[in-house]
């Protein structure tokens, strides 16, 4: 797998991008060194309420209104959220349009400029799918654009 998802809503199952894998328990996290690994705000969470074992990983995509677990080792985060200070996040919530504020890594080794995506209708709320958003921009082909 080129990238993985903690804690992921089954109802996003279907939305992972292609070779995008669903973890639900923390010992998954620790048996694999991870291209790309996302947090859910939801996972975030449970991991920083346990510190067992130490998950590796090249780039990670976390909420970033909240801190890094301990336990994650990442050569690169790259934060999501509604704050200005975050690397991916929504310049606008009524017709959502997805903002990337500075240059991000991908885990093959591009880049992707700062630049806006205006988004097509959503399975929800964008804020809620900005996990899902940021897996599909961190893997998508940089010659296309193609979310959910």
């Amino acid at each position: 797998m080129d990238a993985a998802i903690y804690d992921c809503p089954k109802e996003w199952a279907h939305l992972l991008p292609p070779g995008t894998q669903r973890v639900r328990r923390e010992t998954e996290l620790t048996e694999h060194f991870w291209p790309l690994l996302a947090l859910t705000p939801e996972g975030r969470q449970t991991l920083a309420q346990r510190r067992e074992g130490e998950i590796i990983c090249r780039l990670l995509l976390s909420p970033g209104d909240q801190a890094v677990p301990a336990q994650v080792r990442a050569e690169t985060v790259v934060s999501y959220g509604l704050s200005p200070r975050d690397s991916l996040t929504l310049s606008s919530l009524t017709e959502p349009v997805l903002c990337v504020q500075r240059a991000l890594p991908r885990p093959d080794g591009a880049v992707i400029d700062p630049q806006e995506f205006p988004l097509p209708r959503l399975p929800g709320p964008a804020e809620v799918l900005l996990p899902l958003l940021g897996l599909y921009l961190l893997q998508m082909p940089l010659t296309k654009v193609l979310f959910l």
